[in-house]
């Protein structure tokens, strides 16, 4: 028991230097409810220069966040799996990151209902992993434009 106290007292410090190493980075993934800077870090320090990737697709396709394609002549599956390849830590960060913005922003929220009606089995894994492959959409726009994120809510 108090191995574990340990380690949850040595979490706790390592993620309090990571917020005050954060706040010398001029980033905007932080605007998004539900991004801190635990995972803020973990996405910038994975992803390195954005400018490395053309387009979301090339970075979702860097963290592995893309199915495979079955298709012949008119024929086009609709169960097809995830790629297990990419950047297993990217992947990680973005899932992590998508479970805790959906629990703050509708948009997000209202995706994962969606995709978490859509299908019986592993409802809740599907879901999320769509919606962190939404969540690259988001962070890619951010990090290229520097700009804030303004939740659906308060656009107008």
């Amino acid at each position: 028991l108090s191995t574990i106290r340990h380690m949850e007292s040595q979490v706790k410090r390592l993620d309090k230097e990571i917020e005050r190493m954060m706040k010398g980075f001029t980033q905007t993934l932080t605007s998004v409810k539900g991004i801190g800077p635990v995972y803020a870090a973990g996405l910038l320090a994975e992803i390195g220069d954005i400018k490395r990737f053309d387009d979301h697709h090339a970075l979702a396709k860097y963290a592995g966040l893309v199915w495979t394609q079955y298709q012949s002549g008119e024929f086009e599956a609709e169960n097809t799996s995830r790629m297990r390849t990419g950047n297993k830590y990217l992947r990680y960060y973005l899932v992590q990151a998508a479970d805790a913005v959906r629990k703050y922003d509708t948009e997000y929220k209202a995706f994962y209902q969606k995709k978490y009606q859509e299908v019986t089995k592993h409802q809740h894994k599907r879901a999320l992993v769509l919606t962190a492959r939404k969540l690259v959409r988001l962070v890619h726009s951010l990090l290229r434009t520097n700009q804030l994120y303004i939740p659906p809510e308060r656009r107008d």
